[in-house]
């Protein structure tokens, strides 16, 4: 039997008594046939924020520090109809795993966490989290990587060529390799993304570049002006990022719809803007998205 936690405690006890409890629930779990639903579109949920040292949510600096409270807002989202699955690091879905929350879900694991956030080696963003034997290992379906380029950084090329061979490993594994690109400059301590179509069409020409093949690639990209010009700039399956809105919820939504309605757009990876909407409704901002996915 599979030993199962129903309560945070249950967690704690089961990871200091009986850590190889998760490799028993990575064995037990059910998983799904493939990457992609029969209806071609993804409706994911992203965790991966604090591993980076990044714990803001709506101007709340802190509204990830507790991890007892993150982990009740993702489940309850991925218990909502219609949300495929997950994109995390070991911590958040070794939890999930225990509590349940991750049968018949995707899982797609976070590689590349060592840019922490405000440091200065933010751009030297190295592979502190998952590798590709752990994704494999665990039964995953994909690793996904993030590549901020700033030409006045020499941290950059370390991490492009991090990238890179993650792409291509994941790709030899015969996973899929998640993508998200942004061009990036520095001001002061913080890293700034070129958000306009340029910036974002640079990002998706250097992106979608990596490694020695890209047969299982996507790309991870945000919301911009002209989406339509930006998406002619690849040819490979999208995902659209929720990131850390400031505009209000209708606003946000009128935007992921439009981007949804392009054919390379197969769905959307959102963290902090469904887990910590506005009026604390996580159930109501998830089945929203979930109605503009499918």
């Amino acid at each position: 039997m599979v030993p199962r936690a129903r309560t945070y405690a249950e967690v704690t006890e089961l990871r200091a008594r009986h850590p190889g409890a998760v490799a028993a629930a990575l064995a037990a779990r059910v998983r799904r046939p493939s990457f992609l639903p029969e209806d071609g579109r993804l409706m994911v949920v992203a965790a991966d924020h604090p591993a980076r040292g990044a714990l803001s949510a709506r101007g709340r600096p802190d509204a990830m520090a507790s991890r007892t409270e993150l982990l009740d807002r993702l489940r309850e989202a991925l218990a909502r109809p219609g949300v495929d699955g997950l994109l995390a690091t070991a911590d958040v879905a070794e939890d999930l795993l225990l509590l349940g929350a991750l049968e018949d879900k995707v899982v797609i694991g976070s590689m590349n966490r060592g840019g922490l956030a405000g440091s200065v080696f933010e751009l030297d963003d190295r592979m502190t989290a998952y590798d590709v034997p752990g994704i494999v290992e665990s039964g995953f379906d994909a690793g996904k990587v993030l590549l901020r380029l700033d030409r006045d950084d020499p941290g950059t090329v370390a991490t492009m060529e991090a990238c890179a061979k993650a792409v291509t490993a994941l790709n030899r594994a015969e996973k899929v390799a998640v993508v998200e690109p942004f061009v990036s400059s520095r001001s002061g301590r913080t890293v700034v993304n070129d958000l306009s179509p340029e910036g974002v069409i640079t990002s998706v020409h250097v992106g979608q570049g990596l490694g020695a093949s890209s047969a299982r690639t996507w790309l991870k990209l945000p919301v911009v002006a002209e989406m339509e010009r930006v998406m002619e700039a690849t040819t490979l399956p999208t995902l659209i990022l929720g990131g850390d809105p400031v505009a209000a919820p209708e606003a946000t939504y009128e935007s992921w719809r439009r981007a949804l309605a392009l054919p390379a757009v197969r769905g959307l990876v959102v963290g902090r803007a469904l887990l910590f909407p506005p009026d604390d409704d996580v159930a109501a901002a998830v089945d929203t998205a979930v109605s503009l996915v499918r």
